[in-house]
């Protein structure tokens, strides 16, 4: 596992005329067992505006043993354990979401440090990517463009509302999922959707008629939240 100043390996692709400059972000967390390649193919998918200039990052996951599978070691941004699974609301692993944030911290400044604006800097995740893109975003102190969690659920939330960052109390989020979600009950999205909510956060909820997967609907609806609050 990378030590607590290192940089995660990343996958980077940046859209956009050719040379060039990004004037945005996106970091883009992968789920439990996959790599930073997993969604590097959406991007040309999205056919974002040309005029839109953006560095989408996608981190490698560390490498550790997961208690769900056995103890193998695979790319997780936190342990899962099998009493994780039971019920409506899930208990991850705090330690582990907290390392992982960091990590999204560092790649975060990494972008600011690069010339592009933290208000311009959109925070996305699928599955365990997704929990720890909504864990990051919401605690993050500089004012973010967005936060795309997709097929995930709200980790850490009874401590939220005592860590979350006034500057991103309204910063738009994205939250969609499969009604036959066998992985993560889309019960569990409702739930930390209506959370958030009621903490007054501005949610624009998609569901689609998917398993554990992603719809093609929902990449347009993807691009068009990304050009909403990226601008062209």
């Amino acid at each position: 596992m990378p030590g607590s100043t290192e940089l995660l390996e990343t996958i980077e692709l940046a859209t956009g005329p050719k040379g060039s400059v990004p004037r945005a972000a996106v970091i883009w967390m992968h789920g439990l067992g996959a790599d930073g390649h997993d969604f590097e193919a959406i991007v040309p998918e999205l056919r974002l505006p040309p005029s839109l200039a953006v560095n989408f990052v996608f981190p490698n996951a560390p490498m550790q043993p997961v208690t769900i599978n056995n103890g193998h070691v695979m790319r997780a941004w936190y342990d899962v354990a099998f009493g994780d699974l039971e019920g409506r609301s899930r208990k991850p692993d705090e330690a582990g979401v907290r390392a992982s944030v960091a990590h999204i911290e560092r790649l975060i400044a990494r972008e600011v440090a690069r010339g592009v604006p933290s208000e311009r800097i959109a925070i996305a995740g699928f599955s365990q990517g997704g929990a720890v893109a909504l864990a990051t975003g919401l605690r993050h102190a500089g004012r973010l463009a967005g936060i795309m969690a997709l097929s995930t659920y709200l980790p850490l939330g009874d401590s939220l509302p005592a860590e979350a960052a006034s500057a991103n109390l309204q910063v738009p989020i994205f939250f969609a999922h499969g009604t036959a979600d066998p992985v993560i009950p889309i019960e569990m999205a409702t739930d930390s959707v209506q959370r958030l909510r009621q903490l007054g956060y501005p949610v624009q909820w998609q569901e689609y008629r998917m398993p554990h997967s992603v719809h093609p609907q929902e990449v347009v609806d993807i691009r068009d939240w990304l050009v909403k609050v990226l601008g062209t």
